[in-house]
């Protein structure tokens, strides 16, 4: 691996020979996206138990950087769903001042995790644990939107799973009709939306217009008419927070208490594999439909800058977002200054718009999540589980159940544990140890008496050693010559190693030799490196099995 350490930014090969018309189409997708990017980015602000600026300072801030420093040329950077349920839990139990400093540990990690060149180790994480840990977390937002989508008589909402659950079946008779009028509104028109936009909406120019708008405006507008004109009291943005400040983002440090921050390594850790893992992906998913790639370790980098500069100017953490990459792509958008662009018209709404803000109703923001929750898991996957592996569904089940009931980090190591057991056993099996038979047409005719001779089929590492145990039994009687015929032997680990060792003691103590052929390169090195070659002996070590036949033969005595 080269670590030798390269930061160049992909905006920097594209504004090469920038044209007027690029720079056209990167206005309209960032315009579209900035709008887009409003509600998503209130609501998950909210849904992590923050306020909505903080969300929208997000989208602004790491927004501008991911796009500025990134290695992807269209990828839209700020707050995500899959961070709801982390930043909540870390909220809930450490307090937003550590929120803000965890997510800066984790932005740190995130550029050394680019710096080291670790991008592509990202792509190592089975498929299955990415879909048991994306299905879980989007059924705990839509479990976490519940209270405000039906209007519940509830102070705040536990972290924890099954309280979460009683307090939400106790209060379950105090929901409010016109917050789920609201609610319910609001999500058929974010469900419906895309097929009223396939249909154009008729022919006139306005209805073409407004067909390009994204459904969750729609319903934002809408919820917001119906709050303002009939004067519905529900639940909003005003009366909950008191509205969205007027202003920019605010530099300030987060307090710092050593006997806090201690107790931040485990979600610093999730923080930042989260956010590798999710703007990786979305990386991927953005190449897969502009035919380009991006830059791994470059990513990473941005990321990592981005996560530290958000929480100083009142943002929290930030990662890659398929929804409004995928939505910069489709309005085309082809190099960063979209993304930028897209930040800035964040920072114009609020500098304008603002105080509209504050009737927004949180139903609408609640199904514009449950909406999100919805298109963010992979549900055909559970229907076709039956077509894989019984190792595979395990492992998709068990990071599932342990994403909601219990918590990310947990699901994600039993995952990895499970994949790793599954791998071992797996790798295991394929391991053979097997006679050598017709030794006469081997060695070409030579006398074999006295000599025994076992192919080494796979990988002889730890999982795999007691393929041996049958050579390796004291009461068995063993030949006077040993050989072991290696060329199809791919692996060997230490543990392999002494293995060989230990049998080569066994068959000493009875006189007989072990002479091993046809070693691929890895074990042939690991063997020289040990010290097992001198021990044997480097004369019984041969290119062949016909080699080890004539060494054995000549090595016997006359009465042999």
């Amino acid at each position: 691996m080269n670590f030798g350490f390269r930061f160049r930014p992909r905006a920097l090969e594209l504004l090469n020979g920038y044209q007027r018309s690029t720079f056209l189409a990167d206005l309209s997708a960032g315009v579209t996206v900035g709008i887009v990017a409003l509600p998503l980015a209130m609501a998950f602000a909210i849904a992590s138990g923050l306020k909505p600026e903080a969300g929208i300072f997000t989208a602004i801030v790491a927004g501008f950087l991911i796009s500025a420093l990134g290695g992807s040329s269209v990828q839209i950077g700020g707050p995500a769903g899959a961070y709801i349920v982390i930043v909540f839990g870390i909220v809930a139990r450490y307090g937003v001042a550590n929120l803000m400093l965890a997510t800066m540990f984790a932005g740190v990690l995130l550029f050394l995790m680019g710096m080291l060149k670790l991008g592509n180790l990202i792509r190592f994480i089975p498929v299955s644990i990415v879909i048991g840990f994306t299905n879980g977390i989007a059924v705990l937002i839509a479990l976490s939107q519940l209270k405000d989508f039906f209007g519940l008589s509830v102070a705040e909402l536990p972290a924890d799973f099954f309280a979460k659950m009683a307090t939400l079946v106790e209060h379950a008779d105090s929901w409010n009709a016109k917050t789920l009028a609201i609610s319910l509104g609001s999500l058929l028109i974010v469900f419906l939306w895309p097929n009223a936009q396939a249909s154009k909406l008729g022919r006139s120019t306005a209805t073409r217009i407004l067909s390009k708008v994204p459904g969750t405006i729609i319903a934002l507008v809408a919820g917001t008419l119906v709050v303002s004109v009939f004067q519905w009291n529900v639940e909003t943005i005003g009366s909950r927070f008191g509205g969205i400040p007027q202003t920019l983002p605010v530099f300030a440090f987060p307090e710092f208490k050593w006997a806090s921050v201690q107790h931040l390594f485990a979600p610093t850790i999730t923080l930042a594999i989260l956010g590798a893992i999710e703007s990786l992906l979305c990386a991927r998913v953005a190449d897969s439909m502009t035919h380009d790639r991006h830059d791994p370790n470059q990513e990473l980098m941005a990321q990592g800058i981005a996560n530290v500069a958000a929480p100083l100017f009142g943002g929290f953490c930030a990662t890659g977002t398929i929804a409004r990459t995928v939505t910069n792509i489709r309005s085309g958008g082809t190099t960063p200054v979209a993304g930028l662009i897209h930040s800035l018209t964040l920072m114009l709404i609020i500098l304008i718009a603002a105080p509209l803000a504050k009737n927004i109703p949180l139903g609408t923001l609640a199904a514009i999540l449950i909406f999100v929750a919805y298109n963010m898991g992979d549900w055909r996957e559970f229907i076709r589980l039956k077509k894989f592996s019984m190792n595979y569904r395990v492992i998709l089940l068990s990071t599932f159940l342990l994403t909601v009931v219990i918590d990310l980090t947990v699901a994600v190591e039993v995952g990895l544990a499970l994949a790793c057991l599954f791998f071992i056993t797996r790798v295991a099996t394929l391991t053979r140890i097997e006679p050598v038979k017709d030794l006469d047409k081997q060695g070409e005719g030579v006398a074999h008496h006295g000599i025994e001779a076992h192919r080494i089929i796979g990988s002889l590492f730890f999982g795999a050693v007691g393929k041996l145990e049958y050579l390796l039994d004291p009461k068995r009687k063993p030949a006077s010559f040993l050989i072991l015929e290696t060329s199809q032997m791919l692996s060997l680990d230490t543990t392999g190693v002494e293995a060989l060792q230990n049998l080569h003691a066994l068959l000493d103590q009875n006189h007989s030799k072990l002479i091993l052929c046809g070693l691929q390169a890895q074990p042939a090195s690991l063997i020289l490196r040990s010290g097992f070659a001198r021990r044997i002996g480097d004369t019984n070590i041969v290119a062949s099995l016909a080699d080890a036949l004539m060494l054995a033969q000549q090595s016997a005595p006359p009465s042999s």
